[in-house]
């Protein structure tokens, strides 16, 4: 390349486009049929065990009359979307979550959990075979990795005033990826993905079993179930400022790299 000639470069590797496309299929599936899971208890609690006497954190709660949905002392009523609402015939269900937002759409805690496992070894096996392509092809080091400039508070906030101009990232720059994403990528991949993970074994009976530390770690089997939930609380978080960002930045232009790949262009050298 002469001096001062641009060169262009695949924005998105080929590894990193096939997760992204399998990961979202997963999380869709697991989100919906972990909501008919919670419909079989809507209650969350904290420690080892948990049952319908036992304070519960949060919980769903519902009638032929109300639904509503409670956070500590805090009461939502949610009639009409959450505990209490109607289905296609027009009948009152008193389920945690309607129909249409869980696999099955109708009620059935076996199906749901077919549904989730299955999926579940899906997306562990597919976030693990993601990470270790992404360390060989320096993905991880070269795109990801927060190098110690950007730590500083200055270099933070202003990428955050630049998130609110609108401006995601600078044009004659090679780094893909600016500060603000670094940080949420990172963070998903590395602690939350991970942590969703492994709360999901330690509430499987048979893991339990044979690696009981698992559940000690989280402080009992309610704990993890608690830290599942909120986990799924973050990544739809995730997804809606993701979705949010996507829509703010060029839709079709975005979505189209992260099928082909995309095209970016480095400055002259």
């Amino acid at each position: 390349m002469t001096k001062g000639q641009k060169h262009r470069f695949v924005r998105h590797r080929l590894t990193t486009r096939l997760w992204h496309w399998v990961n979202a299929l997963c999380l869709l599936v697991l989100l919906m049929s972990g909501l008919m899971i919670f419909n079989a208890h809507p209650r969350l609690y904290w420690g080892e065990y948990g049952a319908n006497d036992d304070y519960a954190w949060a919980a769903v709660g519902s009638s032929q009359t109300m639904g509503y949905v409670r956070l500590g002392e805090t009461r939502i009523e949610t009639t009409g979307f959450i505990g209490n609402w109607r289905d296609s015939n027009g009948k009152v269900q008193t389920w945690a979550f309607p129909g249409w937002a869980t696999i099955p759409s109708y009620y059935s805690l076996a199906e749901g959990r077919r549904w989730h496992f299955f999926f579940a070894w899906i997306f562990s096996i597919g976030l693990t075979l993601f990470m270790i392509a992404s360390l060989l092809n320096r993905h991880v080091q070269q795109d990801l990795h927060i190098r110690r400039p950007e730590w500083h508070p200055s270099r933070i906030w202003a990428d955050i005033r630049n998130h609110f101009r609108l401006r995601f990232h600078e044009p004659d720059s090679i780094n893909i990826y600016n500060i603000l994403q670094k940080f949420s990528y990172s963070g998903v991949i590395f602690i939350l993905l991970p942590l969703m993970i492994f709360t999901g074994l330690a509430m499987s009976p048979a893991m339990d079993a044979n690696w009981p530390w698992l559940t000690d770690i989280f402080g009992g089997r309610q704990s993890a179930r608690s830290i599942h939930f909120i986990g799924m609380f973050l990544m739809v978080l995730f997804f809606i400022v993701h979705m949010a960002l996507l829509l703010l930045s060029g839709p079709f232009k975005q979505t189209w790299g992260m099928i082909t790949g995309g095209e970016r262009e480095a400055g002259p050298e």
